[in-house]
Order: C-alpha cells, then structure tokens, then sequence
C-alpha cells in the first residue's frame, strides 16, 4: 500500500491498522505499507484508489514509474473536471498501452474489511482482463462479476453519488419517506437517460454498479456522500450554519460530480433537474428551499419522460 500520508502509513506498518478509515479492523501481516512510490512499483497489478480528481495525475505518475504497463484497477467513481471524461478514458488518454478495469458497485469498505458478503463489479473492454481481474478478487464473501459495459459501471458509479447527495439533503431536511423515494426514483431515471446518452447499455444500469449502488449509497450515512447531502439538508432545516461551509472531512466525490454531470447533460441536451439542483445548491446558485420548490413546480409529463 502507498500513501503520501508519512503518519498514516508509519501507523499502518508498525499496527497494521488504520483506525480512521476502517476502526476495529486488522490487516494482514504481509501487507506492506510505504511512502516509496517507486517501491510499489515492482508488481503484476496496480490498483488505484486514489481520488478521481487526482486520476490524470497519479497514472501519470505511475508511467514515469514504470518501463512497461501492467493491469490497472479503478476505484474511484466520477467524472473528470474540465474534460467531463470517465476515469478509464483518462488512464488510456495517458497511456493507450494500460489494461484498465473498473470495480463498481454496492461496497461500504467497512463491511467488506468485516468480510461481510459483498457483490461487485468488474468491467474492461476486453473480457479476458475483466476475468482475470475477477479471479484476484474472488474469495468465500466477495463476488465480481464480468461486465464489457465499461461505459454503464463507469457513470453508474459516478453519478450514483450526486444522487446520494440529493436523497441526504431530503433526509436531512425531514422531508419524509415519500420524498425520499420520488428523489431516488426520479433520480436514477435521469442518471439512467444521462449514461444511455453516452452509450451505456439500461441492463448495465439496473444492475449492481448502477441500481445497486443507488440503493446502498442513498439510503445510509455510511455513505460518504448522503452524509455530505445529510449535513446540508440538516442545516438548511435548523438554519444552524451556511451550508457552503459544511464540507465534509472525508472527500464526496459527488461534489464534484455535481457540476461535471450538469455541464454534459446540458450539452448533450439531457434533462437531469435533480443532478442540476444538487449543482446549483452546491455552487450557492439556489437555496435548498428555492431548489425544491422549482422541482415540484416543473411542468406536469408522463413518468417516462
């Protein structure tokens, strides 16, 4: 394991334990954790668990490192600011010659450390990468399974994460039960018609890196996103803070997903009202009480629509 953090990895080699990520959780012996970039280097598989943000850099990096590539596992969910490009088109605009796969899918890290039963998936272009990758994976409690979809798992995951926001701001704003299913409903609708637009297949979407996801991440404060939307919604309603200075301790990629979403479906003329007010409240534009008052003044249409 690399990490820049001095202190964390000093606390992971000499207890092999990493208390504020994964509390009460001890790791293997033969995991080794270094601040030595280079010395991770030497191995038969890279997997990337970096920040999406950070992506572009870190592959990057890992080219300089290395005199030939070897297969690259994505972790991170979002999409690139400024390019609006998925995290695999990144590592491949880096370097053509990366064998990339993506893991996706419904996964608080805490249970899956607990060795908790946990589904997954694997996606590449090339289905025998996406085996492979599979097979590093595969154990008695957690199960890949193979997608070509790479498309579908990737804005699944990403976009899965601005609607966890949106469902945390009802929850946080004691809207009820009701409001919580139409936002998640009527969420995963337009994020559904936002990755078909762009080439995902709906089968892709109604599975465990799209509808899974949906129903793990926006429903439960371990997900670090619904926390983050939990936090607004919950200070808009007691008027105890400006919600712009709640950003939370652990990053929420859909944050910046937020604006990355709204500014492609915009372009590609895709209706996404609720991904454009969780961009909107993010960037100050409207209030949460503004926000949902437009979503329930939007002109009546089929639920197809």
């Amino acid at each position: 394991i690399w990490g820049r953090d001095e202190k964390l990895i000093n606390l992971l080699a000499t207890t092999n334990q990493n208390p504020g990520y994964l509390p009460g959780v001890k790791f293997d012996r033969h995991i080794k954790a270094t601040t030595d970039f280079d010395e991770v280097m030497d191995t038969d598989g890279i997997i990337l668990a970096t920040p999406a943000q950070t992506t572009r850099l870190m592959v990057e990096r890992i080219v300089q490192s290395r005199a030939a590539p070897v297969p690259l596992v994505i972790t991170a969910k979002g999409l690139e600011q400024g390019t609006t490009k998925r995290l695999s088109e990144v590592v491949l605009e880096t370097c053509s010659q990366i064998p990339v796969s993506i893991l996706s899918g419904p996964s608080f890290a805490i249970e899956v450390a607990q060795k908790k039963p946990t589904a997954v998936t694997i996606a590449s272009e090339n289905r025998e990468d996406a085996n492979e990758v599979a097979r590093w994976f595969s154990n008695p409690v957690f199960r890949p399974y193979v997608s070509t979809d790479v498309i579908g798992v990737e804005f699944g995951g990403a976009l899965k994460n601005v609607l966890a926001i949106a469902c945390g701001i009802v929850s946080g704003c004691d809207l009820g039960a009701n409001a919580h299913a139409a936002v998640m409903t009527r969420g995963f609708a337009e994020m559904s018609r936002l990755a078909q637009s762009q080439g995902a297949k709906m089968e892709t979407m109604m599975g465990l890196s799209g509808f899974g996801d949906v129903s793990l991440s926006c429903a439960s404060v371990q997900s670090r996103n619904f926390a983050f939307g939990y936090r607004l919604g919950y200070a808009n309603a007691k008027q105890t803070s400006d919600p712009g200075s709640l950003l939370p301790e652990k990053l929420s990629e859909g944050s910046l997903t937020a604006r990355v979403a709204s500014s492609l479906a915009a372009r590609h003329k895709i209706d996404t009202p609720i991904a454009n007010a969780v961009a909107n409240v993010l960037d100050q534009k409207l209030s949460i009480s503004d926000a949902i008052a437009r979503l329930m003044a939007r002109p009546l249409k089929t639920e197809l629509e």
